[in-house]
């Protein structure tokens, strides 16, 4: 296939580079509009597969119906992530296929099957309240600082003491938990000195530190989500390997994810004061979801074809990889209404921030936007004030496929 004539030769929508300074939002518009499955070759090897490239689908429709059809589009084949680094061995990979995310029915439904039990409308809302009270002592903590790093001091806290609580981690562990899911996903970011191996061992020591927990429950049940995982009878359950593995994907997909929402939210309020103002005011419920439609913190995942098929009038041949621009759908004029537009009032507002749908929409939708809903109340309680510091730009991750804010320099008071 041509390149697209409106886009520059060689754009690829997985350079590392491209996100270290802006989405590519004005791209992702030309690609809606006239090649909305397009073919983006690829030196082989350079995201780390064997291959000249993958179909970028940036339309909403066609994201929802890859993302719905797991028997012709795969998570497992390749994994979910359409760009490694160029250095990865394939068993690496290959391995990843032990995260939920990576896997295709019927083993990713067992194993979701399980999971869910602590993501229940009724665990949740057990949750509340000890989230409430912790995002009221984390901005508090941070008023009392004057000002600083609001990813640092206020977006990454709520989202690890959450994981915390849900999964029975101690407080004092936190910092650890952080530390290592940084440094699984930072290999893309050299002022973050991550290497390769680096990563690996982060992925390692966590998934240790949580068999290590899965087997303490095992031997001695407490009221906790491991405990229900690990030790219940008769229900089936997960083995101190696949809970370890299951606390790999929370670490990334709970933290990771919500923490940049968070951020993204924050940059956005600040630079929309009128939004800002409407939320102190009225506290709309529908703000949470447009900030994850704004933020879209996970840029794209990745299919692999598993047999000859069609989408939007292109052939995709079986073992080609497809990636799913869940940014592009976010912001497209055929679904919402004035989508370069930040409005928290916005209903409905069916983005893909969680997912295109099909089984692996995120199980912890609700979870996240309890944590945004919570953290925004208690930062329009405690620092109305709030503003950026003066002439300080967000400073952005380099990532393949996470909208990710390193750094936010605000000042919390007057």
């Amino acid at each position: 296939m041509p390149p697209c004539p409106a886009l520059p030769e060689g754009f690829d929508p997985t350079d590392p580079g491209l996100y270290q300074h802006r989405v590519p939002l004005p791209e992702f518009a030309r690609l809606r509009q006239t090649a909305p499955v397009w073919w983006v070759g690829q030196p082989r090897g350079i995201a780390g597969f064997d291959d000249e490239g993958y179909w970028a689908v940036t339309r909403h429709a066609d994201v929802r119906e890859v993302s719905t059809r797991p028997e012709a589009f795969s998570s497992s084949v390749n994994t979910a992530i359409i760009r490694f680094h160029e250095h990865i061995q394939r068993e690496q990979i290959d391995v990843q296929r032990l995260i939920m995310l990576n896997m295709d029915p019927p083993e990713h439904t067992r194993v979701r099957q399980i999971v869910q039990r602590g993501f229940t409308p009724r665990a949740i809302r057990a949750l509340e309240s000890a989230l409430r009270e912790r995002a009221g002592a984390i901005v508090a903590a941070a008023r009392r600082r004057g000002g600083g790093n609001f990813v640092t001091d206020i977006a990454c806290e709520l989202p690890l003491q959450a994981i915390a609580e849900l999964i029975g981690i101690p407080q004092h562990d936190r910092a650890k938990i952080f530390d290592w899911s940084n440094k699984m996903v930072a290999y893309d970011d050299p002022e973050l000195a991550i290497t390769e191996e680096i990563g690996t061992r982060s992925a390692m020591e966590l998934i240790s530190y949580a068999m290590d927990l899965a087997s303490a429950r095992t031997q001695c049940p407490a009221q906790d989500i491991v405990s229900r995982l690990v030790a219940a009878e008769d229900e089936g359950n997960l083995g101190s390997d696949e809970f370890g593995f299951f606390v790999l994907l929370l670490a990334v997909a709970g933290n990771e994810t919500t923490r940049n929402a968070i951020s993204h939210g924050m940059h956005a309020f600040l630079t929309h004061p009128d939004q800002w103002e409407l939320y102190r005011r009225e506290r709309p419920a529908t703000a949470a979801e447009e900030i994850v439609r704004w933020a879209t913190p996970v840029v794209s995942f990745q299919r692999t074809a598993t047999q000859d098929t069609e989408l939007a009038g292109e052939t995709i041949r079986q073992g080609q990889r497809v990636g799913l621009f869940y940014a592009s759908a976010n912001h497209d004029p055929e679904v919402f209404d004035a989508p370069g537009t930040f409005d928290i009032t916005r209903d409905p507002n069916p983005h893909l921030g969680f997912g295109g749908g099909g089984p692996h929409y995120c199980l912890g939708k609700s979870l996240a936007v309890l944590e945004i809903d919570l953290i925004f109340q208690a930062i329009a309680d405690v620092l109305p004030g709030i503003r950026l510091e003066e002439g300080s730009e967000p400073r952005r991750l380099r990532s393949a496929w996470l909208n990710g804010i390193k750094e936010l320099r605000v000042r919390y008071g007057d």
